[in-house]
């Protein structure tokens, strides 16, 4: 990594990503999951370790977690921020969850929070997850369907032009298109995880979705909220949407997007989220802000 370039994923791992579930529905999940009988769990693609985090409550007190992430950084921040809390039974190493550095069938649980969004062949890296995964292990994928979000209005725009509504959704759906077309990952690849799994040899496939969205309301103030309107307010000062701009570009011829169009599209959605926050900042906002969030999972045959 040049001096220059950020870690990956950089613009979401921020204070608002510690509000990303209820702690509630991660315990209903964990009893589903039996996650109490995980002894070894690998939490592949971990960045700070916030997805190890929100599972350590519900893990067996003798379970040990190991993260890897291919980013220097993100290992050294996991690390350290474990070590505040005192989850000594965590550990994090520098891999490529595509080859990662485990011998066969090392984990009783692999699992990953966003990183399939980001791999160029998610089959691929599925298939490395079952190679490391005990027979009988259970593989948990947290990855969503990203386009969704872009039909989500709010008071501000609710009854705004349609015709940009839909220009927000078609930058956003040929930007995932060109982002998987240049090797990237799709944003949206949660839609295909179940059959996936079913391709990559995993049993009892079950598909759940997070019930967490962000409320915002006049005059009210949660930690949530304020953590989420700071992150909105310092992407607005740096030009930033879901990507840097130059970034979103690059998407977006890359999925066919014509280019004359582009700074159309950009200064559409870009003028939709500033109303938002200024409504937002003025309390006068009222918003839902909701995805598709899945939570996939398959157990490897025992056998």
């Amino acid at each position: 990594m040049s001096g220059k370039e950020k870690p990956h994923s950089a613009e979401y791992f921020g204070e608002a990503r510690d509000f990303w579930w209820n702690a509630d529905f991660m315990a209903l999940m964990a009893g589903r999951w039996q996650l109490s009988r995980a002894r070894s769990i690998l939490d592949a693609g971990c960045g700070i370790g916030h997805w190890g985090r929100s599972l350590s409550p519900f893990l067996s007190p003798d379970a040990a977690l190991t993260g890897v992430d291919r980013e220097p950084a993100w290992v050294e921040k996991a690390a350290a921020i474990a070590q505040d809390k005192g989850l000594a039974r965590f550990r994090y190493l520098r891999g490529d969850a595509n080859a990662l550095p485990f011998d066969d069938a090392q984990f009783d649980l692999v699992t990953c929070q966003t990183l399939l969004i980001h791999v160029p062949d998610p089959r691929a890296t599925l298939r490395e997850f079952m190679r490391v995964l005990k027979p009988g292990g259970l593989m948990v994928l947290s990855e969503p369907n990203n386009l969704a979000g872009s039909l989500v209005r709010d008071s501000s725009n609710f009854d705004g032009d349609i015709g940009a509504l839909t220009d927000a959704v078609r930058l956003q759906a040929l930007c995932e298109r060109g982002k998987a077309a240049l090797g990237r990952g799709n944003n949206s690849v949660g839609d295909l995880l179940p059959g996936l799994l079913h391709g990559t040899g995993l049993e009892d496939i079950q598909a759940y979705l997070s019930d967490k969205a962000t409320l915002t309301l006049p005059h009210q103030s949660t930690p949530g909220q304020a953590a989420a309107l700071a992150e909105t307010g310092d992407w607005l000062a740096r030009d930033i949407w879901c990507w840097e701009k130059a970034e979103t570009e690059s998407y977006f011829r890359a999925g066919g997007g014509d280019p004359a169009e582009f700074a159309k599209l950009w200064d559409n959605v870009m003028d939709r989220q500033r109303a938002s926050f200024r409504a937002a900042k003025e309390e006068r906002l009222s918003a839902v802000a909701a995805g598709l969030q899945y939570l996939i999972s398959g157990r490897k045959p025992a056998a």
